[in-house]
């Protein structure tokens, strides 16, 4: 039986129904292998050269296909019709290729934009090779991205406080973002006022129209500009009789939309839905799994020949033939992407409503029918409309009105679909009673209504798609994964469907600006987009865009070598001062200290990372509040240098102070007898702001003893630590030894009782099987370059952090683990080292000893039977 790979599981057993038993089908679970994340994996002395790593969850579906493949070596590559999927039947074929004992005897790439029994099993019939060029397309936007993440990101880390990475098109599309805020927070509203009369015809039968005219001059919209004029234009209309001057009807037709493409579908589902981006990818994702629509990933909006005829028989069965248009409805665009030029987005069967489809799941539900009817109203009938427009005026010609309707005269498709907008409906969409021209109007009310001119609104999703599509920035496949990176960064932030940019992309958007200022150019990005679809198309070469784009991006980096931390952040300050510094009421310098009335107020880095804004006159005024416009009601409330007064108890100042690591509340103050005073964190689900002095000496209190173990007579206790609630069995309250359980709740700490917490130390002794056993490193960075020795990460109790030898570093909040390169690591252990007193020092005989150490290595010979055990197997 031929092995057939996918890429999941679902889309594995619908393909398997329709070929049977004469095929054994198999998922891939998505890519099998990709870059390390670590410095080499993408070499550019050496021609581009690639590193790739199998993923350790792969191994296993890997050898399932290895497996069947040993029954039968033919092998048919049956993923996705994009790059994506031509990237992993390349990365299937490359790696099964280098398995040892494994002969494949024929490897097919086979395409369907449909899991239907038709369109797979026609496919079948017509296998071909891997596609090169869009492999190369996939191998070219992997690098740049690659090339972008490992050398832009560490100069983030050096030169900017808080940020995490950076990303070849996310960066980009934050700018969007960011440009948006700043244009909403420098606009100004500009007030006008309008003038609508409620008027009657001759059969009493009412209808509004607007002032179009006041003294016999046609208004413009600022031209009412205050309450006064807006009054003078109501007495001037209240002051005349009205006479209708002209009515005229004009017949108009409403064309559907086009079927959906990835973009418009995202947009439409977020209008009407309230759907991300992800999430509606995601949802489509399991509806082309099961058969019901067409591939999802498409810059394609023209329909297969058979499909518009099934659609055109499914809109005569289900609404009549007056809704079929005498011709076939075709739309074409230019697909920006060559290897995306497929169908639109569709039902696999017209005839299939959403009823009929018999979906479970909710979302499924909601996303097929919107795909069903944008796509019979995309080949239905026009809507046929008669618009009018009415103008009612003065005998002296001082004063003209005029009233917008239409009537529908043939609803079309629009007795389907309606696409969803993002600005209101303008008054052409009313209906008009008979008007007939020279009668008489009567005036019901006549009323003014001020308005303001508004500022851009905020992206949402849909629009920011839109927008990014415009640019021609990203394609299909890459927009709903750009959007979620730059929300999942912390760089945006998502408020009632709005984008709200954060100080921290605030901060990334300014630096990128100011010394990457090309690679965050819309031009820039949307002409390398199209570099990179030429490669698709097979019109270009990779490499040759590889290296034109690393020359000059390889200067960029270097020239930031030399930047100061000083002189970014004085950059920094000058770009963000409207938004950090912006003008005062009383027109007074905002910059200056409200403190010490001397200083200058500036963007400053915390040693702990992250930004603030400071006084320049520190250490003599310590003067800071949160990095961002200046907010009176959260200074008022928050917490000085010196700490908070909450009250006193039995004769101690009890206060709180922010510290390095966090709030914290103190019992009087610290002196040469008591260096180091009572203190305690507040927990994080507490409000430092709002802390009272009732809280404060309740955390005062702890730790809390709880009585001694019954067993062993050793002392448990409750207290609160750095990552929550815990208790604690040692004869010492310390961290130091002992056994420690976490709480559920953090009021566990002053109710836990006895029983409970011998249950808990008892679970979590059992759950660690026992005490001696070897921490197991998360990643392997590699070998310390100069002293020799393995440099691992680990999973801590404080968090991620970097060892070797005995000396562990934490990793910055601020660093991914995942991105943390073995430089990067070295540099952190030396900065410990350096703390602690110790000294990293370079092996020495290191050439004497190598080549024992070689001999010694390979000695063993079970290292050398090992591959051939395998191979025989």
């Amino acid at each position: 039986m031929p092995v057939v790979v996918v890429e999941s599981p679902a889309k594995a057993k619908t393909i398997n129904k329709y070929l049977g038993s004469d095929y054994t089908v198999l998922a891939s679970y998505g890519h099998i292998r990709d870059l390390p994340p670590k410095n080499g994996s993408v070499d550019p002395d050496n021609d581009f050269d690639m590193i790739w790593e199998v993923a350790s969850d792969s191994k296993k579906h890997i050898k399932a296909i290895v497996d069947a493949l040993k029954e039968d070596p033919n092998l048919i590559l049956a993923t996705d019709p994009d790059r994506e999927g031509e990237a992993i039947s390349w990365h299937l074929e490359q790696e099964l290729n280098n398995k040892r004992g494994l002969k494949i005897q024929s490897a097919s790439r086979v395409v369907f934009n449909a899991i239907t029994k038709t369109a797979v099993t026609e496919a079948m019939k017509n296998p071909r090779s891997v596609d090169a060029p869009l492999v190369e397309a996939y191998l070219a936007r992997r690098a740049l991205d690659y090339l972008v993440g490992f050398n832009l990101s560490p100069v983030l880390w050096r030169k900017l406080p808080g940020a995490k990475s950076a990303g070849r098109v996310q960066s980009v599309t934050l700018r969007l973002i960011v440009e948006r805020e700043m244009e909403i927070e420098a606009f100004k509203n500009r007030e006008f006022w309008t003038v609508k009369a409620v008027l009657t015809n001759a059969r009493g039968q009412s209808f509004e129209a607007r002032l179009t005219t006041l003294a016999g001059k046609k208004l413009d919209k600022f031209d009412l500009a205050d309450a006064t004029q807006a009054e003078m234009a109501v007495q001037a209309v209240n002051s005349r009789d009205l006479t209708v001057q002209s009515v005229e009807a004009k017949p108009a037709t409403r064309n559907p939309s086009p079927p959906f493409m990835t973009s418009t579908l995202q947009q439409e589902a977020s209008r009407k839905f309230g759907m991300g981006a992800k999430h509606c990818m995601s949802v489509a994702q399991r509806l082309y799994e099961a058969g019901l629509i067409t591939y999802m990933r498409t810059d394609g909006i023209d329909m297969a020949p058979e499909a518009v005829t099934g659609a055109r028989d499914a809109i005569s069965a289900k609404f009549g033939k007056e809704y079929v248009p005498a011709e076939p409805r075709i739309y074409k665009n230019k697909a920006k992407n060559a290897q995306e030029a497929h169908e639109c987005v569709r039902p696999t069967d017209m005839m299939v409503s959403v009823e009929d489809a018999k979906i479970a799941d909710a979302d499924q539900r909601k996303l097929y029918d919107l795909i069903w009817k944008r796509t019979l109203a995309s080949q239905m009938s026009a809507a046929r409309l008669e618009r009018t427009v009415v103008e009612i005026g003065s005998a002296d010609g001082q004063v003209g009105l005029r009233a917008n309707g239409q009537v529908m005269l043939f609803d079309g498709f629009l007795r389907v679909y309606e696409e969803g907008r993002d600005d209101t409906p303008d008054e052409d969409d009313m209906r008009l009673p008979q008007i007939d021209q020279g009668e008489k109007t009567a005036k019901q009310s006549v009323d003014s209504e001020q308005h303001f001119t508004q500022p851009p609104p905020r992206y949402t999703e849909a629009t920011l798609v839109k927008r990014m599509e415009e640019l021609g920035i990203g394609r299909p496949s890459t927009y709903a994964s750009i959007v979620t990176t730059i929300q999942d960064r912390g760089y945006v932030e998502k408020d009632r469907n709005r984008l709200i940019p954060q100080d921290k992309g605030r901060l990334v958007t300014a630096f990128l600006s100011n010394y990457f200022h090309r690679y965050v150019e819309y031009d820039f990005t949307a002409d390398l987009e199209n570099q990179l679809d030429a490669v698709s198309a097979g019109d270009a070469d990779y490499k040759k865009v590889l290296e034109r784009f690393w020359r000059d991006f390889s200067a960029a980096i270097a020239e930031t070598a030399d930047l100061r931390i000083g002189e970014v952040l004085d950059k920094i300050n000058e770009v963000l001062e409207p938004h950090l510094f912006p003008p005062t009421e009383d027109g007074t310098d905002p910059r200056l200290c409200p403190n010490c009335g001397e200083g200058r107020l500036s963007m400053r880095t915390a040693r702990s990372g992250g930004a603030f804004i400071g006084c320049s006159q520190y250490p003599e005024c310590r003067y800071t509040r949160p990095f961002g416009p200046p907010d009176p009601e959260a200074e008022a409330s928050a917490i000085p240098p010196d700490g908070k007064l909450l009250g006193e108890d039995q004769g101690d100042e009890i206060r709180i102070f922010k510290g390095r690591f966090g709030p914290y509340v103190q019992r009087g103050a610290a002196t040469e007898e008591t260096p180091k005073p009572p203190r305690q964190s507040v927990p994080a689900a507490w409000e430092p702001e709002a802390l009272t002095l009732e809280e404060g000496v309740r955390l005062l209190a702890l730790p809390r003893l709880i009585g001694t173990h019954p067993e062993d007579g050793v002392n448990v206790w409750a207290n609160i630590g750095r990552y929550g609630p815990y208790i604690k069995h040692a004869d010492t309250t310390s961290h130091k030894g002992g056994t420690n359980a976490n709480l559920e709740e953090l009021e566990d700490v002053w109710t836990v009782g006895m029983n409970r917490a011998v249950q808990l130390l008892a679970e979590k002794v059992a759950s660690r099987g026992g005490r001696g056993k070897a921490a197991v490193p998360i990643r392997e960075l590699g070998e310390h370059p100069q002293a020799g020795g393995p440099v691992n990460i680990y999973d801590g109790k404080y968090g991620p952090y970097v060892k070797w030898e005995k000396i562990n570093a934490t990793i910055p909040d601020t660093v991914e683990p995942a991105d943390l390169t073995l430089a990067q690591a070295i540099d952190l252990i030396d900065e410990r080292a350096a703390k602690s007193g110790k000294k990293v020092t370079k092996k020495k005989a290191a050439p004497k000893k190598a080549p024992t150490k070689k001999a010694a290595t390979k000695k063993p010979a079970a290292k050398k039977k090992a591959p051939a055990k395998k191979s025989a197997d």
